[in-house]
């Protein structure tokens, strides 16, 4: 019997020989498709192939996609785990031509592969076609296919569309009779519905396009796209029609009855079956960098986690499972799909700290439900204020209220659940606007509301699809922009990183069909991320789909320069000490900067070390790790909060470096902190780094600039060219260089005292304009007019002349540059019966001048000019004579 994993390589490996290109799955967040919420179909990676947008090197592929439908228009998540064939994740295996063979290759393809490699029975096979497909009819006819087996379908079922408009075309379908002991019609019937007939196999002949006034036309490239469910022909081929009999999904329920100690089957078995399906869905989500939130593809992610761990909870389980049967997972899937090994610790951490939460609140919400139902009549409708309290207060989804309620045999009001919905949004949109914010901020909330939180899928991606959701122009809501306009641009989603904890908003371009634009900036408010658009081209539509790229060059540089902040931020903790904290920080494509609490400047010895520090990790090249945690978790194992952030349930937590006597559960990592900012894989592609410099930004905290990359090797090749054409003026080596400057530093500083010391000299032998030592008031006065000589220089010449009078009274007034330098002094022995304070504020008013001031043997002032100088000499005579 073959397993799952032997049935996936057969169909792939078939095709290869075919002349396919087997292709690996898509991600399941589509990058090409911005109506999907998530890929659930084989053809959605494909679909620029199909319409002719994209061109690659291969014309024929095949592929096993995993798909998930439990959001949206596409949602079995009700069903799961109470029939034999519904998921939220399955497997498409698909093969794919883009005008290269059409039906005459399709359909012969198809059928040898199932009925010879596989070795499925062709009398338990039926096919159906388009009614009008004669051509498909003959081909099955050829193929030894009885004409009472093939049926004519004239719905829709047998006729695929695209959407409204664009690729379409008929299908034909395969269908295995499970026999007679199970009940059900051929499809076509009024019992199609039942189980006895199950497609396995579709094939769209994708030769039409369609129009909006309805006409059709033949496509000039005429394609195949197939899909084949991996589960049901599992299950077929191993002796089964349930999709939950099979090797994969005996070893989860396994997996799940082990992990709660109860038995796989009977009345638990749906307990196990949506605990495995769940896994599933839930890991392969996390590893494409889903993480559950309260909005968007997070929440849905969410919803399905929570919907498991409730059905954990009904099997007993006390303690957290989900993340116990991560290994299995792996163990069943990792090989066709390495994404699960290599995001294994993150899927674990992320259902139990899930798990962990939802425990906290589930006993209270169950036993909220229980008093509500407890007030009803037997089966009356639980109230949608009941399922909306449950929902707000506890976290619990709609759905999760109305599956706990089947159980019961009752259902929930869900237009009152709405109308709670409703009415809680329009008392926060109040809130919103009388919150002191900007006053067209309200426009984001509405758009918030209408449309949802955008999904951010910039982690892993820096292009995208997306939807024109919203366009903003001055304050209000437009259809459309021109050419030359700026506006505002709110998409279902985008790779461009908004503004926030320090990192500067993502830039790029935004194009339709219509149009263009260049993406300025990118912010954030309401959860909405707000592209700043100036259009270039044609005009752009609200509605439209649009391709967003994020400019890579600097994307890059950006999220080296953070990915630095985090190693800055450890390696000053380590050089000066715990008390340092962030402070603030700017991360943008050109430059890093770190505000950081400490209480005095760095010497040159520390920032040294810092700066080897940092290089020495990023030459490690160890890898950059994000798990999602709670914030208590985070703090367990070390990790470093961010200034200003705030955090709720769930924190981003970024780890990278090694280091002997580090932090996380393995205290070997260098730095451990919270953010959601974008950063590298690596940190060797952080380049190097090269601070700048050492600065106060406030009272207690320092700033320190620095550079990566590229911008930190021009820094310091500029620095070798400038140190080269030192070197060549100074006529010594780069080398000698220090050594040289230091002596000239020194021969200047001697020149200089020189100068000073010949100036002071010329001043006391009269070169200048000189009064005599005079009789003023019983005591000896020295006035005096200077040139040459300095305002700083006055107190020394002031000094000389004291020393040289032995008792007296002396005043200098210097022409410094057309304004007057003033100093006053007075001998020892005179300070009790005179201020140089009085002598020099009597002179400086004749000059011009306001105060001054010093001691009693010692006063300094100025004024506007010398020219008044006998004038202030007088003065300075008359306070001197009382």
């Amino acid at each position: 019997m073959p397993s799952l994993n032997d049935i996936r390589s057969t169909f792939l490996r078939f095709f290869e020989q075919q002349g396919h290109s087997v292709q690996p799955s898509s991600p399941l967040v589509p990058r090409n498709d911005p109506t999907l919420m998530f890929v659930n179909s084989g053809m959605v990676q494909f679909k620029n192939l199909f319409t002719g947008l994209e061109h690659r090197d291969y014309t024929r592929a095949t592929t096993a996609q995993k798909c998930v439908r439990a959001g949206g228009k596409h949602n079995d998540l009700d069903n799961v785990g109470y029939t034999a064939r519904h998921h939220t994740f399955f497997e498409m295996l698909g093969n794919f031509s883009f005008g290269d063979y059409f039906k005459k290759e399709a359909i012969p393809f198809a059928w040898e592969l199932i009925t010879k490699d596989f070795g499925i029975d062709k009398n338990r096979l039926l096919t159906t076609v388009y009614h009008t497909d004669d051509e498909a009819f003959e081909i099955w006819k050829s193929l030894g296919v009885p004409e009472d087996r093939i049926i004519r379908i004239a719905t829709s079922d047998n006729f695929w569309q695209m959407g409204p408009t664009g690729p379409c075309g008929p299908c034909t379908e395969i269908f295995y009779d499970h026999g007679e002991h199970i009940w059900g019609g051929p499809p076509g019937s009024p019992e199609e519905d039942g189980d006895r007939f199950i497609e396995i196999w579709n094939i769209v002949f994708m030769q039409n396009e369609q129009f909006e006034d309805g006409s059709m036309r033949e496509l000039e490239m005429q394609s195949i796209d197939t899909g084949m469910g991996l589960e049901r022909i599992a299950a077929l081929l191993q002796g089964s029609h349930d999709n939950y009999d099979t090797d994969l999904f005996k070893a989860l329920i396994e997996a799940s009855a082990h992990a709660t100690s109860t038995d796989p089957f009977g009345d638990q078995n749906v307990h196990h079956r949506v605990i495995a399906d769940h896994l599933r869905s839930t890991s392969f989500l996390i590893a494409d960098g889903v993480m559950p939130s309260n909005d968007g593809r997070g929440y849905v992610l969410r919803r399905i986690m929570r919907r498991a761990m409730r059905h954990a909870h009904l099997l007993g389980a006390k303690d957290p499972v989900m993340h116990q049967l991560v290994p299995s997972l792996v163990g069943q899937m990792g090989a066709a799909y390495p994404e699960l090994g290599q995001a294994q610790a993150l899927i674990e951490e992320t259902l139990r700290a899930e798990e962990t939460r939802f425990k906290q609140t589930l006993d209270r919400g169950l036993k909220l439900l229980d008093d509500e139902l407890a007030g009803l009549g037997e089966g009356e409708t639980l109230p949608g204020e009941a399922a909306f309290k449950l929902y707000d207060t506890y976290g619990f989804p709609l759905d999760l209220t109305q599956d706990a309620l089947r159980e019961k045999g009752r259902e929930v009001d869900t237009d009152g659940f709405d109308a709670a919905m409703a009415e809680q949004k329009a008392k926060a949109r109040a809130s919103w606007a009388g919150s002191g914010e900007a006053a067209d901020s309200t426009v984001w909330f509405d758009i918030a509301d209408t449309h949802g939180a955008t999904d951010f899928l910039g982690y892993d991606t820096e292009k995208a699809e997306g939807q024109i959701l919203a366009i903003v122009s001055d304050g209000k809501q437009v259809d459309t922009v021109d050419k030359g306009e700026s506006v505002q641009i709110v998409c279902n989603q985008t790779p461009f990183y908004a503004e926030s904890g320090g990192q500067v908003g993502d830039t790029g371009t935004i194009k339709t069909d219509g149009g263009a634009g260049r993406v300025t900036d990118t912010r954030k408010t309401a959860g909405v991320f707000i592209h700043f658009v100036e259009v270039t081209e044609g005009e752009l539509r609200t509605g439209a789909g649009a391709e967003l790229s994020v400019d890579h060059a600097r994307r890059t540089a950006i999220r080296a320069n953070h990915s630095a902040t985090h190693l800055l931020h450890e390696a000053l903790r380590e050089a000066l000490g715990e008390h340092v904290a962030q402070r603030g920080s700017l991360n943008a494509d050109d430059r890093l900067r770190f505000d950081f609490s400490h209480g005095k400047a760095l010497s040159l010895e520390e920032l040294a070390q810092v700066e080897r520090d940092v290089n020495r990790l990023i030459r490690q090249n160890s890898s950059v790790e994000t798990r999602i945690m709670t914030p208590d978790d985070a703090r367990g194992i070390g990790a470093q909060a961010l200034f200003g952030e705030k955090y709720g349930d769930e924190v981003r937590v970024v780890s990278m470096g090694r280091a002997d006597t580090g932090k996380g559960s393995d205290g070997q990592t260098y730095s451990i902190e919270l953010c959601g900012g974008t950063h590298v894989k690596q940190t060797g592609d952080i380049g190097m780094f090269v601070t700048l410099g050492d600065s106060a930004s406030s009272a207690g905290v320092r700033r320190i600039e620095a550079l990566t990359g590229q911008a930190a090797f021009d820094y310091l090749s500029g620095q070798d060219h400038r140190l080269a054409e030192t070197a060549l003026a100074l006529k010594s080596s780069a080398e000698d260089v220090p050594a040289r400057v230091k002596a000239l530093l020194e021969e200047r500083k001697a020149l200089s005292n020189e100068v000073a010391q010949l100036r002071r000299e010329l001043a006391m032998s009269g070169g200048a304009a000189q009064v005599s030592d005079e009789d003023v008031g019983g005591k000896a006065f020295f006035g005096q007019v200077i040139s040459g000589v300095s305002g700083k220089e006055l107190p020394a010449l002031i000094d000389e002349h004291k020393d040289r009078m032995g008792s007296g009274i002396v005043l200098l007034i210097a022409d410094a540059g057309g304004k007057a330098a003033v100093a006053a002094g007075v001998t020892d022995d005179l300070t009790e019966e005179i201020s140089a304070v009085d002598i020099l504020r009597a002179a400086v008013a004749e000059l011009g001048g306001k105060g001054g001031g010093g001691r009693p043997a010692m006063a300094q002032g100025g004024g506007a000019s010398v020219e008044n100088s006998q004038a202030a000499i007088d003065a300075a005579k008359a306070v001197i004579g009382g």
